[in-house]
């Protein structure tokens, strides 16, 4: 129970998980995105990802959205200069794979990836469970259990979420957020609408509609 009477576990059922949907390799699919209602979008930069662009295209995709949705550079680079070329994008938030520092005075949140065996990441903005990369491969709801009651920073799961498995996913291991990519795709890179909003709905519990 809550100090102002809120039954907690009424609380925790209709809290709302937050979506992002990754991989966006084009404009349509962004500000489809944004209107389904996703809070964030993932566009994967310095990476042989088959879903990786070009600065430019990314520069494109972010500027083509408004100011209510999370705009996340997704990074596995190495390189300080890269780095750089991505921080000039102005994102909200980097998604690092390694061990890259961005600059406070830059504004840009840091996302880093928790890793089986190494201490949980606390030098960021949030925690991505991420042993798929994009492949699809479904994830561990143990490990991830794990890093959701260590994190000192908000949850964000990934890894063969789709339509069809995501609410399990959110009421099994209590996410602050999910990261959607492959289970929401025609092909590597571009959306299937329907399943993107599919996955937002069922992230909201909300009614089915069509489009």
């Amino acid at each position: 129970m809550f100090d102002d009477g809120t039954d907690s576990a009424v609380y925790n059922r209709y809290s709302i998980c937050r979506v992002k949907i990754c991989g966006i390799t084009a404009v349509e699919d962004a500000l489809f995105a944004e209107r389904a209602g996703a809070d964030a979008v993932g566009v994967v930069l310095c990476s042989d990802s088959p879903r990786a662009v070009e600065i430019e295209a990314a520069h494109e995709i972010f500027s083509s959205l408004g100011p209510f949705i999370t705009k996340v550079a997704v990074t596995h680079t190495q390189s300080p200069q890269e780095l750089g070329e991505i921080l000039r994008l102005h994102p909200t938030a980097i998604q690092l794979y390694h061990d890259l520092t961005i600059p406070p005075a830059s504004g840009v949140l840091t996302i880093r990836v928790a890793r089986r065996g190494e201490p949980i990441p606390a030098d960021c903005a949030c925690v991505c469970v991420d042993e798929s990369m994009g492949t699809g491969r479904a994830y561990d709801p143990l490990f991830v259990r794990d890093v959701v009651r260590q994190s000192s920073v908000p949850v964000m799961l990934s890894g063969g979420l789709s339509p069809e498995n995501l609410r399990t996913a959110i009421e099994t291991v209590r996410p602050h957020a999910v990261d959607i990519c492959s289970g929401v795709e025609e092909r590597p890179g571009r959306k299937d609408w329907r399943r993107v909003l599919q996955c937002i709905q069922e992230s909201r519990g909300c009614p089915k509609y069509s489009i």
